[in-house]
């Protein structure tokens, strides 16, 4: 059985369409038990200051690794988490 894609702000009317700019922006704190602030929702994109790998967990609730990530690089991703266990870049912003 093919499991179902997250869709969240794709229901047809213009305020619940997929957002293209930040309108904010946090450093974000890794944690093995605590996500990203105000992910409650909806996910965040990620911008990494300081490139290396990243685990994280992402808006459908599967988590994956991004091995060799540049540092200055966006990850255009719906994310919710950022693991401790896993992650070696640094200086992350999520991005709303």
């Amino acid at each position: 059985k093919k499991k179902k894609m997250a869709k969240r702000g794709l229901e047809g009317n213009m305020q619940a369409q997929p957002r293209v700019f930040a309108h904010d922006a946090v450093l974000v704190s890794h944690s093995d038990t605590v996500n990203i602030p105000n992910t409650e929702d909806r996910g965040c994109c990620l911008y990494v200051g300081n490139g290396g790998n990243m685990k994280v967990t992402l808006e459908s609730g599967n988590t994956v690794t991004f091995n060799g990530i540049n540092s200055g690089s966006f990850l255009p991703v719906l994310a919710i988490r950022v693991w401790s266990n896993g992650t070696t870049a640094s200086n992350i912003l999520a991005l709303y």
